[in-house]
């Protein structure tokens, strides 16, 4: 606990697919004995993330401990959901020492942060630093570079991108309210991308801001925990697109939950789930598929076009294999048309 008395917890921001959750599971399996609670926020119809984290088999982090809210992007239902349910893991009878708290892709961290400022939770928790996690290859192929200019002459990599696009304002909200940036998945870039990469996130800051750069979310935890920022009472350090505003919404955005029947070859479905990204609009396809005669779950995950697949734990004995896969697009993205390119 820190030294006013108040639980701190730590904010991990980021857009789809960043390696966010991978991050977290780094940051628990490297606690150095502290509790550790997880707040996950999914968009969408399927509790991936969290599912995911309680699968990983960390030793002393249990079912408990990861809390889920899979009800709306978690700035947009702070009173419904976020506040009791925080409220309830600081009510625990031995309550955690620190808390994650994993955001959608598509929150506005603000927001967020703002809310710690509630006289429910004020006393008791602070907000000791804000994370934001970059998916390094993704800013080095053209997507959200601050420089227009830039951007149009890398539009070959993502042709939805557009600089006026709600996306980007996402992106840059995410950087400015950051404490730490960790520039993900450096292992897939060359030292030119990630000078470069780097120098795109350093014009976004509003000010001095340490990046981390690594690869699968291996970040020191000591550079990430006990970072006493005190967030929540520095907000106007934290500058947003949204600062006028006292709310928001994603009607820019649509997600649906496909059910998917257990498959023969994995190598078969991501080619149904490559053409399924293919489709105008799809942003992000993620999920679990069973695969016949495995015992353990298919785990898919794509961002844009580029895709990934592996196993991360056996079914649990009478559990239902229902495969599903949320598709998060924009707004009247075709979802019969994903859905045809899923069924194969």
């Amino acid at each position: 606990m820190s030294d006013l008395g108040k639980i701190p917890c730590t904010v991990l921001t980021g857009f789809l697919g960043a390696g966010k959750t991978t991050l977290v599971r780094h940051l628990v399996e490297n606690a150095g004995g502290r509790r550790i609670a997880v707040l996950v926020n999914e968009f969408g119809d399927l509790g991936f993330d969290g599912s995911f984290l309680e699968g990983c088999g960390i030793e002393g982090c249990t079912a408990e401990d990861i809390v889920e809210l899979p009800n709306g992007c978690i700035c947009c239902t702070v009173a419904d959901d976020f506040v009791p349910a925080l409220t309830k893991l600081l009510d625990r009878a031995n309550p955690p020492e620190h808390i994650l708290i994993e955001t959608s892709g598509l929150a506005l961290p603000k927001p967020l942060v703002t809310a710690f400022n509630w006289p429910a939770i004020r006393s008791r928790v602070t907000v000791d630093g804000v994370v934001a996690v970059v998916d390094g290859p993704a800013v080095a192929s053209g997507l959200f570079a601050h420089d227009p200019e830039k951007l149009a002459a890398q539009r070959a990599a993502d042709g939805s991108v557009d600089h006026d696009n709600p996306l980007e304002e996402v992106f840059e909200d995410q950087l400015a309210c950051a404490d730490v940036v960790v520039l993900n998945k450096v292992d897939a870039m060359t030292v030119d991308e990630r000078r470069r990469v780097v120098a795109d996130i350093r014009e976004h800051l509003p000010r001095a801001v340490e990046i981390i750069e690594v690869a699968h979310g291996k970040a020191d935890p000591a550079a990430l925990i006990g970072l006493a920022a005190a967030a929540e009472g520095d907000l106007a350090a934290r500058p947003s697109h949204h600062d006028a505003e006292h709310e928001h919404d994603h009607d820019d955005f649509d997600s649906v939950a496909i059910p998917v029947a257990a498959v023969e070859s994995p190598e078969a479905l991501m080619r149904r789930v490559a053409k399924a990204a293919e489709v105008e609009g799809v942003l992000r396809i993620k999920g679990f598929v069973e695969v016949t005669g495995k015992p353990m779950r298919l785990v898919v995950q794509g961002v844009g076009t580029r895709l990934t697949q592996s196993y991360d734990r056996p079914w649990k004995p009478g559990e239902a294999r229902a495969g599903s896969l949320v598709v998060i697009g924009l707004h009247d993205f075709d979802r019969d048309a994903v859905a045809d390119a899923l069924a194969g």
